[in-house]
């Protein structure tokens, strides 16, 4: 059976539009296209601003990416998203094979204990934060997900029957999580006015959401039903970057990340407390409960366990409460 030729960009656009033009077709993020055109530019830029990148090799990569790790002294994850960019553009856009393994110098990955709140603290933090925005940091803590994983949850998502929420994270893998009981009303509620909401663009001409690409051609319709809204729409109706088209798009996550902090900030909470603070406390309320780790390292969503075995260090454990294997023997 023969492969399908790859796909080859308009030789007549420039660079940065050749790069959208493969990044769209691949069906890459709006985010990580922006992303990585803006990597591609810093390297264009750092030697110059006048050469194009086919005319410059492996050598000049890892110089670029050594830079990072030494003078900008950038974590290892944003050097390693560096050079993905800059594979991308030779091995998807300019369609050239590089020469060797790069091998920069490698920025150093420090260890980190992840931020976890109390119960105590918990219960301080939701005294400060309200509406909307205490909904999505409620699921957050009381499901675990990632900031973008709440932000784009859609209705279909949710399965109050089952006390469910069917989650698209990371990789676009599936994962089932809790969704607590004390909620439920609350989303209930919020998505009768999100329906609500929806109507009235119906009504008026519009109602269109963002779906994928490949099931946008399947199902004709399927951007107008209600079932494919999302759970926290934006206050007003915008044009697709890349269509055009005016839609109702996700809330900005900028809004609950700020709710966030400042909530933290006003219950006198002196730890760094992030969106990602309340999806730690989740996993380690959840092995002090004891939940098996496997168990959680699918309610999270890793990948890989020992990402989840992090939570471990910073769970309470009582130890006064541990038998020593020499209590007991007649020594």
């Amino acid at each position: 059976m023969e492969s399908q030729p790859k796909f080859q960009p308009d030789p007549k656009l420039k660079l940065m539009d050749q790069i959208r033009e493969v990044l769209r077709y691949h069906h890459y993020a709006y985010r990580t296209e922006q992303t990585y055109c803006q990597w591609v530019l810093r390297y264009i830029r750092f030697f110059g601003g006048k050469v194009h990148p086919r005319d410059l090799s492996s050598h000049h990569i890892e110089r670029f990416l050594s830079e990072l790790a030494v003078k900008r002294e950038v974590s290892a994850s944003t050097q390693r998203q560096a050079l993905n960019a800059l594979a991308f553009l030779y091995r998807e856009v300019l369609n050239i094979p590089l020469d060797r393994k790069i091998q920069p110098v490698r920025s150093k990955k420090t260890p980190k204990l992840p931020t976890v709140l109390g119960k105590e603290e918990i219960k301080k933090f939701f005294q400060h934060i309200e509406g909307t925005h205490a909904l999505m940091a409620k699921l957050l803590y009381g499901s675990g997900l990632r900031l973008m994983e709440c932000v784009r949850l859609r209705i279909k998502d949710l399965d109050f029957d089952r006390k469910r929420i069917h989650v698209l994270g990371k990789g676009n893998k599936w994962r089932s999580t809790i969704l607590a009981e004390p909620i439920i009303s609350q989303l209930q509620s919020h998505i009768k006015h999100v329906k609500a909401l929806h109507h009235c663009d119906l009504e008026e001409g519009f109602g269109e959401v963002y779906i994928p690409v490949a099931l946008g051609r399947k199902y004709k319709n399927a951007a107008m039903e209600t079932r494919w809204q999302y759970v926290f729409p934006s206050k007003k109706r915008s044009a697709d970057p890349r269509s055009g088209s005016v839609r109702r798009h996700h809330v900005l996550e900028s809004g609950i990340q700020k709710a966030v902090k400042r909530a933290a900030h006003k219950a006198g909470i002196d730890k760094r407390t992030t969106c990602h603070t309340l999806r730690h406390s989740f996993a380690t309320t959840m092995l002090e409960n004891g939940i098996n780790i496997r168990m959680l390292q699918e309610l999270l969503g890793h990948a890989d366990v020992k990402t989840t075995e992090r939570y471990t260090h910073v769970m309470d454990k009582d130890i006064s409460q541990l038998t020593s294997p020499l209590e007991g023997l007649d020594l």
